[in-house]
């Protein structure tokens, strides 16, 4: 046992010169990049170090598990000289690569204002790589010479603890004992790879990186180049895009907004309520045009009533992680979620830094353990300051078991919470308990009848809650002050063939409710998606100034579209219609209005113009991609 407990040290001691070499390069980076971050003192620094360590020992082991499999090999032949050397060049080689691409980010940062993602090896094939390789190379010289000077302490480092070990005694028994260390060192070499132990623990991903800083642009300073690339390398980088120039693209679609409001701002609380799996197909008032068929939100239907419904409304993507930057920035997760995507540390504008500027104060709420889906880390990006977990909430006895505090126990919890807020205030809920397993709480076992799929007794538990958080926020001092808006995160489970396609499991409700304003009821069929909400919430507060939205106001837009993206390929919907988009080339045009399960493609058939849709599309394809590779989100990068 002492000479795998030898190897185990020799390990540690090997690996730990890496953390001290990447915490180096942080702050060699950290300085000559200066000029970007000369709002960041001592302190802050100190904390995106701290954070920065998450992200080393997940580039590190990435990089480093061959070696350590290889190295805690429990057989005899691993304490050959020959074998040695080859672990030495393995350790040099994939540390050297690790090295080379977070110094090359030093310099490379002031061009694209990031880290280096997968994405830079779309360039490896062009044919001027020699050239800039080069020039490169002339124009830092010096970044070269730090190159090798790290890998010379690299190299000095490893043969200091080059001492041979040899097994006196190999049988069964040191076999099982080093076999055991090593199955031991893997599991918590997987467990280092994703960011942690919990099984809601996400693989950590570059948006993480929001949760140390206080500007997008300083995620750079947490991460590092190796974490970038290798948490990109399965996400397709998008290619730059040319279907019409500069002026026409703005000419079809704009992104960039200009609200002008005709009085002044309305100092109103918001509060968006994010229901888990609210599809569409839930509800009872939305579904009248289906005999018998009465739903399962009671309260969410009395609500609607009282409310602006938009009663053809969808979501922007499948998953949870979809909705937040399409809700809270205007930045749909199309092709591939935007905060797994090589853009995720991109520069946003979100709802939060907008009202910030307007005075709000600005919290979101989750009942899950804190850091869950990194819903912490993107709120941060979007501008908004406080985060109220699971922990905040400070009670574990009422856990659920699976993902959280119940929402009947942490909605009220959130509207206490709010009762000692200034005004106004913008907060976001995502509640959880409408999510698989789709078990109910504790007391809650036969009080809702449900229907055919399991999910619809939660969704009428979380009905429940939310009635009793309305109850409760309606007795409060900012209650008449605020407009509430509740939608859906995606769609879920689904047993109606109304619902069984691309667009009906997108089919999500969209309602803005304001309980001191009876002059905006309405049930309203107009097209709409989770990107419009911000620009809807702005121009409801009379807001005056520029913002960055791939959605419209659905009350001011002369023809509203919605766009997806679902198996490769593109669907735009614009009055009764849809059309698919692949490959370059329009493959299918339905009437969605009369053909929900799009059985009949009428693109060869149809009289109508599919010319002024596609070219909507591109252009909208056009911007969309472009601006994440050029990271252009904000009104004020054209």
């Amino acid at each position: 046992m002492k000479y795998i407990i030898n190897k185990l040290s020799v390990l540690i001691k090997r690996l730990s010169i890496l953390f001290v070499l990447y915490q180096l390069m942080r702050l060699i980076f950290f300085i000559y990049n200066h000029h970007h971050f000369q709002q960041v003192d001592g302190g802050a620094y100190l904390r995106m170090m701290w954070g920065g360590l998450r992200f080393d020992l997940t580039a590190l082991l990435y990089l480093n598990l061959l070696y350590i499999v290889l190295y805690l090999f429990p057989y005899p032949f691993t304490d050959n000289l020959i074998y040695r050397k080859f672990l030495f060049g393995l350790f040099i080689l994939t540390n050297s690569l690790g090295i080379a691409f977070n110094l090359m980010d030093i310099f490379y940062f002031d061009y694209i204002l990031k880290r280096s993602t997968i994405e830079l090896f779309m360039f490896a094939g062009e044919g001027n790589i020699g050239v800039l390789f080069v020039q490169f190379l002339q124009d830092f010289w010096w970044g070269f010479l730090l190159f090798g000077f790290f890998i010379w302490i690299l190299f000095r480092w490893y043969r200091l603890f080059d001492t041979p070990m040899y097994q006196k005694q190999f049988n069964l028994k040191n076999f099982l004992s080093a076999f055991s260390v090593l199955l031991l060192v893997l599991y918590f070499s997987i467990v280092g790879i994703r960011g942690g132990f919990t099984r809601d623990t996400r693989p950590i991903n570059m948006n993480n990186a929001g949760a140390y800083i206080n500007k997008p642009l300083e995620m750079a300073i947490v991460l590092n180049t190796p974490f970038t690339i290798i948490r990109t390398l399965k996400k397709q980088a998008f290619k730059p895009v040319q279907y019409f120039s500069e002026t026409e693209v703005k000419q079809i679609f704009n992104p960039v907004k200009h609200f002008e409001a005709d009085s002044s701002f309305q100092n109103k609380n918001v509060v968006i309520i994010i229901v888990e799996s609210l599809a569409r197909e839930y509800t009872g008032l939305l579904n009248r045009d289906i005999p018998r068929y009465k739903g399962y939100t009671p309260f969410l239907d009395s609500l609607m009533q009282q409310s602006h419904t938009f009663t053809n409304a969808y979501a922007n993507g499948r998953k949870s992680i979809d909705a937040m930057p399409s809700i809270l920035t205007s930045v749909p997760s199309l092709v591939q979620p935007y905060v797994l995507s090589p853009y995720g540390t991109n520069k946003l504008l979100g709802l939060g830094k907008i009202l910030k500027q307007q005075a709000y104060k600005t919290a979101f709420f989750h009942g899950a353990p804190n850091g869950s889906m990194g819903f912490d880390a993107f709120v941060n990006l979007a501008g908004f300051d406080e985060y109220y977990g699971m922990t905040e909430y400070n009670n574990d006895a009422d856990f659920d078991g699976h993902w959280g505090i119940p929402d009947d126990k942490f909605l009220p919890f959130m509207a206490k919470t709010l009762d000692t807020f200034t005004q106004p205030f913008v907060a976001t809920v995502f509640t959880l308990s409408s999510h698989h397993p789709f078990k109910l709480p504790k007391g809650f076992e036969g009080k809702f009848k449900g229907g055919p799929l399991p999910i619809h007794k939660v969704v009428q538990y979380t009905d429940y809650a939310l009635k009793h958080f309305f109850e409760l926020a309606s007795q409060s001092s900012w209650y008449q002050n605020t407009i509430f808006v509740i939608t859906a995160d995606h769609c879920n489970q689904s047993i109606l063939p109304q619902y069984n396609s691309t667009v009906g499991s997108h089919a999500i409700p969209i309602i803005f409710y304001e309980p001191g304003n009876k002059n905006d009821i309405k049930l309203d069929s107009t097209l709409t998606q989770q990107i419009d909400i911000m620009p809807r919430l702005l121009r409801k507060l009379n807001y005056t100034g520029s913002i960055l939205s791939f959605g419209n106001d659905p009350k001011t837009e002369k023809n509203p579209f919605v766009v997806n993206y679902s198996g490769g390929t593109w669907e735009f919907m614009q009055g009764d219609y849809l059309l698919r988009f692949r490959n370059e080339k329009t493959i299918g045009l339905y009437n969605y209005n009369k053909d929900r399960l799009l059985q009949n493609n009428i693109l060869f058939q149809s009289p109508v113009d599919i010319k002024p849709m596609e070219r909507k599309l591109k252009a909208f394809i056009q911007q969309y991609k472009n601006r994440l590779i050029e990271n252009r989100l904000t009104p004020d990068i054209r």
